[in-house]
């Protein structure tokens, strides 16, 4: 059962319904994207996992198997050619998203994969990971490009500005950094959040970013000015996503709170409050002509619903279109300090507001319409359209390939391995010339070594506290002790 509260500021347009409902995944959903052709969604999962659901009724999902451990993170490229996915088993796969399921396996990290985005133009891939480390892969040589090291704890989002020069982070650190594509150089990091940050996004116009975090907290910040835009609690736990309309004018996010929010950047309030899962909402995104959004959660529901309130006419199967004019985007923002201009520097449509604008959750939330629960009412409301029939797929690999075309992908091709240690040391006819990659190499041993060092700290001051408590214990017996 799903309902949609409908904010005092949403105006008199359409609300937002559900349109599809899939089922599939026998664990918690982590993350989905859809395809640019508006032809698929993929989504990644706990059940180690990537499903590929094509919108037309009489195809079947597709299951990707492969990875040995969680998938965290999915991303299509901007062509529609090739889905990207991370894995706690450290590697990123990228997929051919048709039944085959072909793949090219980069051994990626020393640690899981949290985060994966193709660049706009499709021809680089950045992921980020608990290793604290984010990296560059060219997608057409499938070859290791750069690292960007700065971050001080794991690394769960990033996003790539749409003229593909800057790359945005975020951290358990709790900061959000903003690195230099072309000089692979930090140029930027934000301290605002109090807890980790679990999601960042650019805006579509590439001039702010936009980040969530366990602070149940979303903040905006102008990346030209490095200054605070909007501050948003529209949740009362987590927040997990954060992604921007096409237009630039609303956020979606979702939460541990099980919700889904809808926020209006324009006038800087809560537009809508949407919920539908039962239990945390793992990760929400628009589509990319925006009139779709998906969600998925926890309770292993993947769910795709029509926008409706900033709608252009589009069929999920249909062929693909331009629902807005492309944005130009902006400057990229620079290293060194910044140079007065002739005349004021022109402000930001979403500063036009009174900054930082703050949004509470919500007081009052739906009645049920039957006793004894609070959130869930028996009916659905007249503004959301009755739950559709789930597309199940089966989950039995024996049963299911008796079947002639059963959707269930074995990812069984021989894969195709990239590493970051598969180039030479040493350019071809050097005698013993050290190379950028080399001193590259170099550095990452390092950086693995002062890893290892921190762990054996850790463990070490395990060590020692447990001794304290032993010697605590032991200190508490004298010489009568235990004698009746």
């Amino acid at each position: 059962v799903l309902t949609v509260r409908r904010s005092a500021m949403a105006g008199l347009s359409d609300d937002p319904a559900l349109e599809r409902h899939f089922k599939g995944h026998s664990s918690a959903v982590n993350c989905c994207d859809f395809n640019p052709n508006m032809r698929q969604l993929a989504t990644g999962s706990d059940d180690n996992t990537v499903m590929i659901w094509n919108f037309k009724p009489q195809m079947r999902a597709f299951r990707y198997l492969g990875h040995k451990g969680p998938v965290r993170c999915v991303n299509f490229s901007p062509n529609g050619t090739m889905v990207a996915s991370g894995s706690s088993d450290r590697t990123v796969r990228l997929w051919v998203p048709r039944v085959k399921g072909e793949s090219t396996v980069f051994r990626a990290h020393t640690a899981a994969v949290r985060t994966v985005k193709f660049s706009h133009d499709s021809g680089f891939l950045v992921t980020g990971s608990d290793d604290k480390l984010l990296k560059v892969w060219s997608v057409n040589r499938r070859q290791f490009r750069a690292t960007f090291r700065g971050h001080t704890n794991w690394v769960r989002g990033c996003d790539i500005s749409a003229d593909d020069r800057l790359v945005v982070s975020g951290s358990d650190d709790k900061t959000v950094k903003i690195w230099d594509l072309s000089s692979n150089r930090e140029v930027h990091t934000f301290f605002e959040h109090r807890a980790m940050v679990t999601s960042v996004a650019f805006h579509p116009d590439g001039t702010c970013i936009a980040a969530g975090a366990a602070d149940n907290t979303v903040k905006v910040w102008d990346i030209r000015t490095n200054k605070l835009l909007q501050h948003y609690l529209p949740h009362s736990q987590a927040i997990n996503s954060v992604s921007f309309h096409p237009t630039g004018n609303y956020l979606l996010t979702s939460s541990d709170d099980s919700t889904l929010k809808i926020l209006d950047l324009r006038e800087g309030h809560l537009f809508y409050t949407l919920r539908g899962h039962n239990g945390p909402a793992q990760a929400a995104s628009f589509s990319h002509n925006g009139s779709y959004f998906s969600s998925v959660g926890a309770d292993r529901q993947v769910l795709v619903w029509k926008t409706n309130f900033d709608e252009t006419p589009h069929a999920l199967d249909g062929p693909p279109t331009t629902a807005y004019a492309p944005r130009q985007p902006g400057p990229a923002p620079s290293s060194r300090a910044p140079v007065a201009a002739d005349g004021p520097r022109p402000q930001h449509p979403l500063a036009a507001r009174q900054q930082p604008e703050f949004v509470p959750p919500p007081t009052s939330e739906p009645q049920s319409r039957a006793s004894g629960h609070d959130s869930w009412p028996t009916e659905v409301p007249p503004s959301i359209n009755p739950l559709p029939k789930p597309v199940e797929v089966p989950m039995d690999p024996a049963s299911a390939a008796a079947q002639p075309h059963n959707g269930l992908v074995d990812a069984g091709a021989p894969d195709v391995h990239v590493s970051d240690q598969d180039p030479p040391l040493f350019d071809s006819g050097t005698a013993g010339e050290m190379t950028p990659l080399f001193e590259r190499k170099i550095e990452r041993m390092f950086g693995q070594v002062a890893t290892q060092l921190a762990r054996l700290t850790e463990t070490v001051q395990i060590f020692d506290q447990r001794l304290q408590i032993v010697e605590n214990q032991l200190a508490g017996f004298g010489p009568d002790e235990g004698e009746v």
